[in-house]
This record gives C-alpha cells, sequence and structure tokens, in this order.
C-alpha cells in the first residue's frame, strides 16, 4: 500500500476538511482529492461520506484511520532504525586542513544528521587510504596510483610545486622546472608502496633520498636536509618553507575513490555533496 496515500488519508480523516489537510499537507486541494479517490478505488470502498455539510468518516473510512496510524507509526520506526545503522568510514590523506574536507563535512552533516562518520586519517605511504584493506568505504585522496578494482571521481586539480628553505638558493624564483632539481635529494615512500603514487611524487623519474611516511616527515627533511618535497600550490607551511611552481609537472588531482564492487547506497549521495564541496 502507498504509504503517501495513506498519510493524505490520515490528514483528511484527522482535519475533516480536505482544504485544511492540503494546507497541513503543503499541497494544493485538487490533488489531494484525486489521490483520495485513488486510495479509494485501490481498496474499492467508500472511506469519506462528502456533503455540503463537510466530511466524515464511513465505518471502512474509520478502521483504515486506525490502521493508517499504526502503519505510518511503523515505517517511521523502520526509518530510524536504518537510519541510526547508517555508517561510512571515510579515509582522508593526510589533508584534513583542506577546506573542501570542512565544507563536505558541514554540508553531509546538514544533510544527513542520522549517518555516523567515522574519519581514518592515512599516511603517505597508502594512497587509496585503506580502500584495498577494507578499512574505509571511502577515500578523499589524491591520485595518480594505480585504479585496479575502483571507482575514482576528480573532485579538483591542484598545481605542485617544490617545497624548500627560504634560504635555498632556488627559493626566490618564480617557477622553477624539473631539470633545476635533477642532482637534488628527493623524498621517497617505502617498498612496497604503489609505483604509480611513487613515480608522481618524483617527477617520473628515479630519484634517491630520504624515505618518509607522513607530511610532517616530508617538511623536516626539507628543514633539515635540503631534500626536495613537493606539495599542491595553496598549502599554508611555516615562515621557514616556500613552494615554488614546478611548471612541468601535472597537477594533482583530488579525487573521492571507492570500490568498483561496493554496492553502499550512502557512497552516491557523498561523492555528489564532494563534489559539490570541491568545486572551486
Amino acid at each position: 500500500m502507498d504509504l503517501r496515500l495513506l498519510r493524505y488519508f490520515v490528514a483528511v480523516a484527522e482535519e475533516l476538511h480536505f482544504g485544511r489537510a492540503a494546507t497541513r499537507l503543503h499541497m494544493s486541494q485538487p490533488p489531494l482529492s484525486r489521490a483520495i479517490r485513488q486510495l479509494e478505488a485501490d481498496l474499492g470502498t467508500t472511506l469519506l461520506h462528502r456533503s455540503a455539510a463537510g466530511v466524515s468518516l464511513t465505518p471502512a473510512g474509520a478502521t483504515l484511520l486506525t490502521e493508517a496510524r499504526n502503519l505510518l507509526a511503523q515505517s517511521e520506526q523502520v526509518r530510524a532504525r536504518v537510519n541510526a545503522a547508517a555508517s561510512l568510514t571515510v579515509g582522508i590523506l593526510a589533508d584534513s586542513t583542506d577546506p573542501g574536507i570542512a565544507r563536505l563535512a558541514d554540508s553531509y552533516r546538514r544533510l544527513h544528521p542520522t549517518v555516523t562518520i567515522t574519519i581514518r586519517e592515512a599516511d603517505l605511504t597508502d594512497p587509496t587510504c585503506g580502500l584495498r584493506t577494507g578499512l574505509v568505504d571511502i577515500a578523499i585522496t589524491r591520485a595518480p596510483f594505480d585504479p585496479t578494482g575502483l571507482h575514482l571521481h576528480e573532485l579538483r586539480a591542484d598545481p605542485v610545486g617544490a617545497v624548500l628553505r627560504t634560504d635555498d638558493p632556488l627559493a626566490s624564483r618564480d617557477h622553477l622546472a624539473l631539470a633545476d632539481l635533477a642532482d637534488r635529494a628527493w623524498f621517497q615512500f617505502p617498498p612496497g608502496t604503489d609505483p604509480v603514487w611513487q613515480s608522481f611524487w618524483n617527477g617520473g623519474e628515479s630519484r634517491e633520498g630520504p624515505v618518509v611516511r607522513a607530511v610532517q616527515e616530508c617538511i623536516q627533511a626539507v628543514l633539515w636536509n635540503g631534500t626536495v618535497g613537493l606539495a599542491p600550490l595553496g598549502h599554508h607551511l611555516s615562515d621557514e618553507l616556500v613552494v615554488v611552481p614546478v611548471i612541468d609537472l601535472p597537477p594533482s588531482p583530488v579525487v573521492a575513490a571507492w570500490s568498483a564492487s561496493d554496492t553502499n547506497p550512502l557512497i552516491p549521495t557523498f561523492v555528489r555533496l564532494a563534489a559539490t564541496a570541491y568545486t572551486p
């Protein structure tokens, strides 16, 4: 039975007036009258007496009113229980200061207040933030990495620059090319890290340098050893560091990523909200 029609009937049965019921339901009176006639046709019985004096319930209508109230109450209980059980684990790649994350959290919280969100912040050794091991349902991360078995939706693409100390001879340049950094040490990720990911952050070349696992380790490698680090332009760094654009590096895409086999109905909604939150 159509719960929408039952809600309409309960409103009319309680108000005993089509005009007041329509106002209560925030709709006009003609479609409400048609809906009640459809319900009567579906049930094969008259539910309301209509006369110049007003509206009254038939015996069948009185019975339906009791049953409809029970059904609607049960449907709300089911909705509440389902919503209470709804949860989503979101992986974030060590970038929780990005304003896009704050906008996404705000919009999701307002539109889906009953969904429990758990955040797992991953380090730089796993750009999927735990997707492949089942630790998260969806990740807000950076590409490129091996996309096998995953769906990716690009949210934004950020130009990339070299992170240098302010006293570095190259720090005053307006821009750099990869050739300007060829003789420098570059940070490396641990063995076993996605090779596509490692190659991107090494400018597509085989490099040597200290192994790091987290953003702060990259920053400290620059401060202590003059190691070349890379970062999206616009990120806030300490006063001792600058980010100089590297003109022959491709942008770093921010993506939503999730398992291609995951049918969780919360994921499509999350992706749509993320696309809006990350729109420049």
